[in-house]
């Protein structure tokens, strides 16, 4: 089957798809006042990080959308493995090009040299940002990221979805928009990556900041970054931030916090770690970073 010779059963089954969610069901703000219910237009393209326009072309059959907007869309409207593979026929796209992304694992040797970090936090970050790996000094810092779903485990999304963050850093809106550059910076390497696609469609749904600083094409900053903390447990940290890149797979990093010797912010970070020792988690249980 060709998108062609059908064209309006893939808007059909969009259409029908999208009428049985709810805003709720993606973390939308539900006004209780829509005509019909469902999912409008606008929303599924918001959260695909696509144009209202397009996605309504899409649905009329006036354009052919390429596999990563269908692959995106698929996770959006919460598709089966079946009606994924029904969106893809219909669309005219062979099935292989709609692959689930492979799960990314923490590289061995980032895995090693975070397991051999005792006094500073560290985590593994990959594609998109994910967290992929932590020391428990880092889940004394910041979260038990254990309890955060595997799927939402992404330093971009909880820094914006987690109100805790926002008192945590004391400079929130910097560190806030200098990870919306990053992310920026991820999307020009991977180009077409659905993960990445949804997540910027999601934040810039719940987030106006954010939407507003993926437009903005601001650069970030290359240099080593200093961040001021308030931690509830031992105050102010001022750390600095590293970054070592993986020379066997290039999108992984080990982000590393450090303090300066003999300074408020070192001994800070002594006295996490030795409250965290055998307790990986139970300092600050369900927070987030």
């Amino acid at each position: 089957m060709t998108g062609d010779a059908h064209p309006n059963e893939l808007g059909e089954f969009l259409k029908a798809r999208r009428a049985e969610l709810t805003p709720r069901t993606l973390g939308l703000p539900d006004t209780h006042n829509r005509r019909v219910p469902g999912l409008r237009r606008e929303e599924v393209a918001l959260l695909a990080s696509i144009s209202t326009d397009y996605y309504t072309r899409v649905e009329q059959g006036r354009v052919q959308p390429s596999a990563s907007v269908l692959a995106t869309l698929a996770r959006i409207l919460h598709l089966s493995d079946h009606q994924r593979d029904d969106l893809f026929e219909l669309a005219g796209r062979p099935s292989a090009l709609h692959r689930r992304p492979a799960t990314q694992r923490p590289h061995p040797q980032l895995r090693r040299l975070l397991d051999d970090l005792t006094a500073s936090p560290g985590v593994v970050i990959g594609r998109r940002m994910d967290i992929l790996a932590w020391n428990p000094l880092a889940v004394a810092l910041f979260t038990d990221f254990a309890k955060v779903p595997e799927g939402r485990r992404n330093c971009v999304r909880i820094l914006f979805t987690d109100p805790a963050m926002r008192t945590l850093y004391a400079d929130w809106r910097a560190v806030a928009r200098a990870c919306v550059s990053l992310l920026r910076g991820e999307a020009a390497e991977h180009p077409g990556d659905p993960l990445l696609m949804s997540l910027v469609g999601e934040l810039s749904v719940k987030d106006s900041d954010f939407g507003q600083w993926w437009g903005s094409r601001r650069e970030p900053s290359r240099r080593p970054g200093v961040k001021r903390l308030n931690h509830p447990l031992v105050g102010e940290l001022v750390l600095g931030r590293d970054t070592l890149v993986c020379g066997s797979d290039p999108d992984q990093k080990l982000v590393v916090w450090t303090a300066e010797p003999g300074t408020p912010s070192y001994d800070g970070l002594r006295a996490l770690a030795s409250q965290a020792t055998g307790r990986p988690g139970g300092l600050t249980a369900g927070r987030a970073v």
